[in-house]
């Protein structure tokens, strides 16, 4: 199943300008394949780096792991929230700028109702340009009454 769009919106909580899944599918050997295309017009650009825009390293960490998200929603329905509990084994190849498209290859390397360990890869015109393991801890989404105000915290 491949979804887009407002189907990513109803499977992820991201939004704009912190939602970075145009596309996501799982094939039937569990393999997660989703794509990013970087605007030229994304607000980090104008201050990273300003005369020469680059995609921040973080970002495209933040773009594997919410594919990932979408792909193991898909993939085993567990719902709810997922949190970035630890990120390791990342290596930066190439630089991803404005226009990009960047293509994922997710794997889920272990999953239960509380603990999604995956791996991914990112690439760009088919070169890698970054990859990375990461662990999220799967939660409830919190009611509106439970989430933190700003200026709360």
């Amino acid at each position: 199943m491949k979804v887009s769009g407002t189907d990513i919106e109803a499977i992820l909580p991201h939004r704009a300008p912190f939602l970075f899944v145009d596309s996501a599918e799982v094939g039937a050997d569990g393999v997660i394949k989703a794509s990013h295309f970087w605007r030229p017009d994304e607000v980090f650009f104008a201050g990273h780096f300003p005369g020469y825009p680059v995609v921040p390293g973080v970002l495209l960490i933040e773009t594997l792991a919410q594919a990932g998200g979408v792909g193991v929603k898909l993939h085993t329905g567990i719902g709810g929230f997922f949190f970035l509990a630890s990120v390791n084994n990342v290596k930066y190849r190439r630089q991803v700028r404005p226009g990009d498209l960047f293509e994922m290859e997710i794997l889920t390397l272990r999953g239960s109702d509380k603990l999604i360990k995956q791996s991914g890869k990112g690439y760009v015109g088919g070169e890698l340009a970054v990859e990375a393991e990461w662990l999220c801890i799967a939660a409830e989404a919190p009611s509106i009454a439970e989430a933190p105000t700003p200026g709360s915290v």
